[in-house]
């Protein structure tokens, strides 16, 4: 099968990471997964929220929004409406719970890192790309504060995320829009460079999928997400980013 991106079924889009695209932001990065575009910044703020204070440990949080004509049609602003949707709520959660997942809290210290993923472009996979992105803001503003060769250096790893799905019957790798919307399964999974997985959401929108399906899509996934590792640590470690080596 030939995509209409002209893609085999088992290939990304291609993918590149700008690393420090904002002058003020500790760590910053723009992620292009085709036509998708996400702009992730990291903040390091030298308090926890208020339920944290006094345990010796940090957070990490992250916030989502969509500019208004990142879609074919405007979308009004969130904040003119009055209220963040639950789609955003959801994502934020993602993007955070992710991002915790490899970070040592105890290492970061009482400090908070912010992570603000703005989508200037949507085609498909914008949460899977802010989480990819969003790893290496963190990871620029954490090199800023912490000695990476050092005991205290709070990452333990790396995370990733990518889109799978089938669509006419077909096991296709990080989907666009045009697939994404008439997929029969659609799945977005995120996963660490140990390989065990923090995020799997998976839908069927007609008839629903068996294990071997579910297989089928994970085997994809993780395909895919290692070549984003990849792409990842091409980006850091010119930087001065550790080359991290996981037995499993």
């Amino acid at each position: 099968m030939i995509r209409i991106d002209g893609r085999a079924p088992d290939q990304l889009r291609q993918v590149t990471i700008e690393p420090d695209y904002l002058k003020f932001a500790e760590g910053s990065a723009l992620i292009s997964l085709g036509d998708t575009r996400v702009l992730c910044a990291a903040t390091l703020d030298d308090k926890v929220p208020p339920w944290m204070k006094g345990r010796g440990v940090g957070w990490v949080t992250a916030e989502y929004a969509m500019l208004p004509r990142a879609t074919q049609d405007r979308t009004a602003r969130e904040a003119v409406r009055g209220r963040i949707g639950g789609r955003t709520h959801e994502i934020q959660r993602i993007i955070g719970r992710t991002l915790r997942a490899v970070t040592d809290m105890s290492k970061l210290g009482e400090r908070t890192v912010w992570l603000d993923c703005d989508v200037l472009q949507a085609d498909g996979g914008t949460r899977t790309a802010a989480v990819t992105g969003a790893y290496v803001a963190l990871a620029l503003a954490l090199l800023k504060a912490f000695d990476p060769s050092s005991d205290g250096w709070p990452l333990r790893g790396q995370i990733a995320a990518t889109s799978v799905g089938f669509v006419d019957g077909i096991a296709l790798l990080d989907l666009p829009y045009e697939e994404d919307s008439r997929a029969e399964v659609d799945m977005n999974v995120a996963m660490t460079d140990s390989g065990h997985f923090v995020e799997l959401q998976g839908t069927a929108e007609a008839l629903p999928f068996d294990r071997t399906k579910l297989d089928v899509l994970l085997a994809l996934a993780e395909r895919g997400i290692g070549e984003l590792f990849a792409v990842q640590r091409r980006v850091l470690e010119p930087l001065g980013f550790p080359l991290l080596v996981h037995a499993g």
